[in-house]
């Protein structure tokens, strides 16, 4: 991340870069009422590849735990 951008502009500008950092799947919301930004959301999500779900399962399965 530019940290030069980080110390300019306004408040709501640096949290949004910083809700970015780290995120690989997600969305990051704005909320504006009468025209200034008053929250920003962020949601991350988490993918997994069916195949290692299904690794983990067998293993779950032989130790007795499914």
């Amino acid at each position: 991340m530019n940290h030069r951008m980080m110390d300019e502009g306004p408040q709501w500008l640096k949290h949004m870069l910083q809700s970015l950092e780290g995120l690989e799947y997600g969305t990051i919301q704005i909320v504006v009422h009468d025209s200034q930004v008053t929250q920003i959301e962020r949601v991350e999500r988490r993918r997994f590849s069916l195949e290692q779900t299904r690794k983990r399962d067998k293993v779950q399965r032989s130790n007795g735990q499914l």
